[in-house]
C-alpha cells in the first residue's frame, strides 16, 4: 500500500535520475511515483495545476496533505530504508530552512528552464 504519491517532471534529466534512484530503494512501494508529464491528469485530484506542479516538487501524503519543496524531499526520505537517516539529521540540526532557501532558487531556474523549453504547458 502506497503511503505516499509523489508529483514529479520525468522530462527533467536531473529530476528523472533523482526519482530513478528512489525508485530502485523503494522496494516495498510505499510510493506512487507519477510523472507529471505523462499523467498530468493526476494532478487534479491532489488539487495541483501543472504551472505549480512544475515549479517544485509536490508529495500527497495518505490523509491528502500536500507538501512541496524540502518538505516533500523529506516526506520521501522518511520512507527509504537509510534515507530516513539524512531526513532525521535534516529535522534535528533544524535545516529545513536554509535547505528550502537554497532549494526555492534552483527549482525557480529549473522552472524557468523547462518552460523555455515548452514544458509548462501539454497538448
Amino acid at each position: 500500500m502506497t503511503e505516499l504519491k509523489t508529483f514529479f517532471d520525468g522530462g527533467c534529466p536531473l529530476c528523472s535520475r533523482e526519482i530513478a534512484h528512489y525508485r530502485k530503494i523503494d522496494r516495498d512501494g510505499r510510493i506512487q511515483w507519477i510523472d507529471i508529464t505523462q499523467e498530468a491528469d493526476a494532478l487534479a485530484g491532489a488539487g495541483l495545476d501543472l504551472p505549480s506542479a512544475m515549479r517544485r516538487l509536490h508529495v500527497q501524503e495518505s490523509d491528502g496533505r500536500l507538501l512541496s519543496g524540502v518538505e516533500a524531499f523529506i516526506a520521501i526520505w522518511q520512507r527509504l530504508p537509510r534515507w530516513h537517516l539524512l531526513a532525521g539529521l535534516v529535522n534535528r540540526l533544524r535545516l529545513t530552512q536554509p535547505l528550502e532557501w537554497g532549494y526555492q532558487r534552483f527549482a525557480e531556474r529549473r522552472f524557468r528552464r523547462r518552460c523555455a523549453e515548452g514544458a509548462c504547458t501539454l497538448d
